[in-house]
């Protein structure tokens, strides 16, 4: 793999575990939704949450923890690695990280930098941020299969074949909460934990 130490899927454990996980919000209108579809399936998921959302809708982020799920960072205005200068980009998660505060970040589109991904893995969360009350470094996520959501020339039904194709035990599937992947995500994800539950799967946060 291009990025050997992004975290691609998650260790078997004998349990039979999808990791679902959510980029772009917190949308106001997309978010609670989810997490009402993920309450139905007792479900636990992770956010990957936009700092500039957050600022916006808070209440909606608050939301999300409150249900139990794990967060993480999506730099501060979804900036694409490959266009942005390392310092800019490392900035940019570190402004997030004052307002999201968690050890994990997923880069936007999933295009990073071999200097930022260095940068990153050595950032000291305590003094690069001082809202911060975290000592461990980063992890940086990246996904086992991605589903498309937010591609509006697919439907929901070729979003769910996109996943249970390619998702099985140990998997970490990027999904999004935003305004552009609406349609396709509330109507596939309640076809998705349908799938799995009935297989004996469970799902976890990261």
């Amino acid at each position: 793999m291009f990025y050997p130490s992004l975290l691609w899927r998650m260790p078997k454990t004998g349990e039979k575990t999808i990791y679902l996980t959510f980029d772009d919000g917190p949308h106001p209108a997309t978010t609670p939704i989810i997490l009402e579809i993920l309450r139905r399936y007792n479900a636990k998921a992770t956010f990957f949450c936009i700092g500039n959302n957050v600022k916006n809708y808070p209440k909606t982020f608050e939301l999300i923890k409150k249900e139990g799920h794990a967060v993480g960072i999506h730099t501060f205005n979804h900036e694409n690695g490959w266009k942005t200068r390392t310092a800019d980009y490392v900035k940019s998660v570190v402004e997030a990280n004052e307002l999201i505060h968690s050890d994990l970040f997923r880069p936007p589109y999933g295009k990073i930098k071999h200097s930022q991904i260095k940068r990153l893995k050595t950032l000291n969360l305590n003094t690069d941020s001082q809202l911060s009350t975290l000592n461990s470094q980063l992890q940086i996520v990246a996904w086992t299969v991605i589903a498309y959501d937010w591609d509006r020339d697919l439907s929901s039904k070729q979003v769910y074949k996109n996943v249970i194709r390619n998702a099985g035990d140990g998997a970490i599937v990027a999904l999004h909460d935003s305004f552009k992947s609406y349609t396709n995500t509330i109507m596939a994800l309640p076809k998705l934990l349908e799938y799995y539950t009935k297989r004996g799967f469970i799902f976890k946060a990261l």
